[in-house]
């Protein structure tokens, strides 16, 4: 504000407040120590009454501003509203992206996240055995049949990214963009391969692509089932020196990739898009439905998904998700 009488402004989350009742007091004091008019006197006294008044609507608006410093020191939290279960799959854990984004969602909503990383279809489970408030998993089909058969009344649209193959720089597989030639190579050639088999998101792409070419997985002797989550199977592969599907965002942001390459990207059936669900209050009477659905609606809106835009970019000069919510 202008003007040095009563003039006040919040620095560092606190008031200063510039009074004007000290201008008053000397003012007032000078009169009495003076050789002045009692007229004079009286019309300083009263000067000296309206200053006095003054500064007391000071004083107010001075708590006020110090109630708006407060608030704004506090940056805005949300009182607690209590806690919600999220099951989700491993790499939205593993990639870093749940430790970066939750903090926001407490902040804004006073809902608490408690988090279980599982595979795609245990998270889907959990939904239909009411242990989880909401889902954050990636298997299209999976999800819209979570709905259809009324353990949710919707799913949404959150993010993508996609899938690749990584194996050894110099193995037998040169890069391509054609996952069907790859895992023809692999079928065909009898080359190791470490499969998550979990029955995630991760596993069911991987499946799906063999089921498309008319190809058993297992009867490739070098065929192994990890039953583990996209971190722990990475690791295998980087062990063995061998390949594996691997969902992006993992991947970039598993730091010992050992030998390993990406051998096939950028192919039309590797999208791997990624869906939010708050489940139905029909599955159990302890569903956190408030919660749930406010998670759903806080990870697709627009502060969200700028969160999910920038995660990654810093350290790895792209995104590691792509926010996609309609």
């Amino acid at each position: 504000m202008r003007g040095n009488a009563h003039a006040f402004q919040c620095v560092k989350g606190l008031p200063v407040y510039v009074s004007p009742f000290s201008l008053y007091a000397s003012s007032v004091g000078s009169v009495f120590f003076s050789n002045a008019s009692a007229k004079k006197q009286r019309k300083v006294l009263s000067m000296g009454k309206r200053r006095l008044a003054l500064a007391l609507v000071c004083a107010v608006l001075t708590m006020a501003c110090c109630g708006i410093c407060l608030a704004e020191s506090t940056g805005g939290q949300a009182p607690a509203k209590g806690k919600i279960i999220l099951s989700t799959t491993t790499s939205t854990e593993d990639s870093g992206l749940l430790a970066a984004i939750l903090p926001a969602f407490t902040a804004e909503t006073g809902w608490e996240v408690d988090t279980i990383a599982v595979g795609t279809g245990a998270a889907l489970q959990m939904g239909r055995d009411g242990q989880a408030d909401v889902l954050l998993v990636h298997s299209r089909s999976d999800e819209d049949q979570f709905v259809e058969e009324g353990y949710a009344e919707k799913r949404y649209d959150v993010m993508y990214n996609d899938y690749i193959i990584v194996g050894p720089g110099d193995g037998l597989i040169p890069y391509n963009e054609d996952v069907e030639k790859t895992f023809h190579t692999i079928a065909e050639s009898g080359i190791p391969f470490v499969s998550r088999g979990d029955d995630s998101g991760t596993h069911k792409k991987e499946l799906s692509i063999w089921k498309k070419l008319g190809i058993e997985p297992e009867s490739n002797a070098e065929y192994v089932s990890a039953g583990q989550g996209m971190g722990a199977t990475l690791g295998m592969a980087k062990e063995m020196n061998v390949y594996t599907l691997s969902d992006r965002a993992t991947w970039l942001s598993y730091a010992d990739k050992g030998d390993l390459e990406i051998v096939c990207e950028k192919s039309a059936d590797l999208l791997n898009p990624y869906g939010v669900i708050p489940v139905s209050p029909s599955v159990s009477d302890k569903i956190n439905v408030e919660g749930g659905q406010a998670f759903a609606d806080w990870i697709t809106g627009p502060p969200a998904q700028e969160l999910i835009a920038a995660f990654g970019v810093e350290q790895f000069g792209q995104p590691l998700f792509i926010p996609d919510a309609k």
